[in-house]
């Protein structure tokens, strides 16, 4: 509209104005639901056909459509490109494709997760929340985060009638909390070591924002000095916030598919799984690792399967 949310007050009525709190994105083969749910990100909340959540700093609701995703904000915005590196709109997701491997557990799991994207996510908030993630469902592991940031996350301007919202707490404030305090969000034995890593951050020793200058194996190395954090925690740090496709997160569920889609009645552990995911899945291997993902926990025979 012309006169829509105009960010200048004082427009004369000849002076089309723009509405600065929404854009409208096209997209191609993007499907934003499985996107948000498919367990890269956790602060995500449907409501009804639209998504809202917060990021940088920002409330933001989606609206998907069959050729575009329309973004509605609280605050005026002239710059998109937060959001539009957030979703990864840019890429070309046909090319990724086209570089899995041509087997029928790939082409299976490419079907059944037509849409799906990877995220670009802040650092932080993405090492924290697979910290708060270990051993635990996404149900549950949301829950943990939504605690964590209402209590000590700053609050965000939300649209008008929306629930509060806060951004996710910064390495600073959570480095002046006590293990008590963070156990009170209910994440147990998770909370030390979230501790220990906003205090790692807050204080310099590890800077994150130095880690995508790093080889994928530096990188990973800097990770895995702070207690808690393992290998298939540091590659989801290095997929999820840097787009290190080199890096395949093995969970449970990803192992599961492994082991019953490559290697049916053979008993293959958890390095061989790694090395042969190194070679297999081509200059992609994160994408194809989300695909088996989330191809495992809604396609596959629902068994829950244990902690390796």
């Amino acid at each position: 509209m012309a006169n829509s949310c105009c960010a200048h007050s004082n427009c004369s009525p000849a002076v089309v104005c723009v509405d600065l709190r929404n854009k409208t994105f096209p997209v191609r083969d993007y499907d934003l639901g499985m996107t948000l749910s498919s367990g890269q990100a956790f602060r995500w909340r449907q409501e009804g056909e639209t998504w809202v959540g917060v990021i940088h700093g920002r409330w933001v609701r989606l609206r998907p459509s069959a050729s575009s995703i329309m973004a509605e904000v609280a605050q005026p915005v002239r710059d998109w490109n937060w959001l539009t590196e957030y979703l990864q709109l840019e890429l070309d997701v046909n090319t990724v494709l086209a570089s899995f491997p041509d087997d029928e557990p790939m082409q299976a799991a490419t079907a059944a997760c037509r849409g799906l994207r990877l995220l670009r996510q802040d650092p932080w908030e993405c090492l924290a929340s697979f910290i708060l993630s270990s051993t635990k469902q996404i149900l549950q592991i949301q829950q943990i985060i939504t605690l964590l940031c209402q209590r000590y996350g700053p609050p965000v301007l939300a649209a008008l009638g929306c629930p509060p919202a806060y951004a996710f707490p910064s390495p600073d404030r959570l480095a002046t909390l006590s293990e008590t305090e963070l156990r009170a969000c209910k994440m147990g034995f998770r909370a030390p070591f979230l501790l220990a890593a906003a205090r790692e951050v807050a204080e310099g020793k590890l800077q994150l924002n130095a880690l995508v200058k790093l080889p994928l194996n530096s990188a990973r190395a800097e990770l895995l000095g702070l207690a808690g954090v393992g290998r298939k925690i540091s590659d989801c740090v290095l997929l999820f916030a840097y787009g290190q496709q080199a890096a395949f997160p093995v969970d449970v569920w990803v192992m599961k598919a492994l082991r019953q889609l490559y290697f049916p009645r053979r008993k293959v552990s958890l390095p061989r799984l790694q090395e042969f995911a190194a070679t297999h899945f081509g200059p992609h291997a994160g994408y194809a690792q989300q695909y088996l993902f989330h191809y495992a926990r809604s396609q596959m025979k629902r068994t829950t399967p244990s902690t390796p």
